[in-house]
């Protein structure tokens, strides 16, 4: 855990470098509201992190969240591709790598999910957050700081078209093991 803090910490001042001012802005909100969102849903009760191996006796993980769902976006609004039509399966392979990580770290004595609260809720979370984020980040990070993927890379067999594919078959594929694990068990 800590090694994907110090990861995604690192990634964030590489972004940040390129423009302090706007994806330091960018940065800042994503974070508070990561924190927030995570409070809130903890606070009420719909999930816990009963060993807090990195904070203590807090709530939620801080470290964590303050750099795994800012670096998201901050990597999302730099290299989404231009379109649309290419930035959902941009989003897509995104939002498939947190869930994964989510679900790992739901095996472990450091994240459980409470009755009112499952994947499918987390699922749908981490896809509002990311949008609402790339539309922000469109408003607060000009055309010129950003770097997009070209649209081409998503082409049939292109790299882009393999990276994609790859991310979310595998987290498809485990998410079928995990619902035959959930379910058999």
């Amino acid at each position: 855990m800590l090694i994907v803090v110090i990861v995604c910490l690192i990634g964030c001042i590489y972004f940040i470098k390129f423009d302090w001012k706007k994806y330091g802005l960018l940065y800042l909100v994503s974070a508070a509201a990561a924190n927030l969102l995570c409070y809130v849903f903890t606070y009420v009760g719909f999930y816990s992190f009963p060993m807090n191996v990195l904070h203590g006796h807090l709530l939620i993980p801080y470290g964590l969240v303050s750099t795994v769902f800012p670096f998201g976006v901050l990597f999302g609004v730099r290299k989404s591709p231009e379109t649309w039509v290419w930035k959902v399966p941009f989003y897509w392979a995104i939002v498939h790598i947190g869930v994964t990580g989510e679900v790992i770290l739901k095996h472990t004595a450091i994240f459980e999910f409470k009755p009112e609260w499952d994947l499918w809720d987390s699922y749908t979370l981490w896809w509002l957050y990311f949008l609402l984020f790339e539309l922000l980040g469109e408003k607060i990070v000009p055309p010129p700081l950003r770097k997009p993927i070209d649209s081409d890379s998503f082409r049939y067999g292109r790299w882009g078209w393999i990276i994609f594919h790859l991310i979310v078959i595998v987290s498809i594929f485990l998410a079928g093991v995990y619902a035959g694990v959930t379910i058999f068990n």
